[in-house]
């Protein structure tokens, strides 16, 4: 073989390979309903028929709190504090708009604004874990501020005993 013609099959197998990368899918499928409660049954329907949401919502760019933030948290600890032995990760989203990187520490700096909130309610924090989605989980689909404050939030999800 010559020269030319290994560089050439080099290319050529470079071009397969690079065309055939899997490019991520437009839409996130909706989380797994499969294997947790419903809404109406459990401890997981029990913890959302109780408290005012299970989500938080920020402003762009921000994980304050505000009062209305304060309002949800509030009932949240008052369920927690009923049920002493549950568990749960709050979990941090951004809108679509910035950098991946950017948005999953966005995303976790408000998760964390959620678990201290709740912490200074008397909830244990060895009771609370943190994940950040940043945008990889939009809640709603979608570029325009309608959709991007849907997806600015904090979301509790309570653990399930085992």
């Amino acid at each position: 073989m010559t020269k030319n013609a290994i560089l050439m099959s080099a290319m050529a197998a470079m071009l397969v390979v690079g065309g055939c990368a899997k490019k991520a899918p437009k839409d996130l499928p909706p989380p797994p309903t499969c294997c947790g409660p419903s809404e109406g049954e459990g401890v997981r329907g029990d913890f959302l028929s109780k408290v005012l949401s299970d989500r938080i919502f920020f402003g762009f760019d921000q994980f304050n709190i505000d009062a209305e933030d304060m309002a949800v948290l509030q009932s949240q600890a008052a369920w927690l504090a009923r049920n002493p032995g549950v568990r749960i990760t709050l979990e941090g989203h951004a809108d679509e708009r910035g950098t991946r990187d950017y948005n999953i520490a966005l995303g976790e700096r408000r998760a964390n604004s959620a678990k201290n909130y709740l912490a200074t309610l008397g909830v244990d924090p060895g009771r609370m874990d943190v994940v950040s989605y940043g945008k990889e989980r939009p809640a709603a689909v979608g570029s325009d501020e309608e959709a991007y404050a849907k997806n600015r939030r904090a979301v509790t999800v309570v653990i399930e005993n085992p």
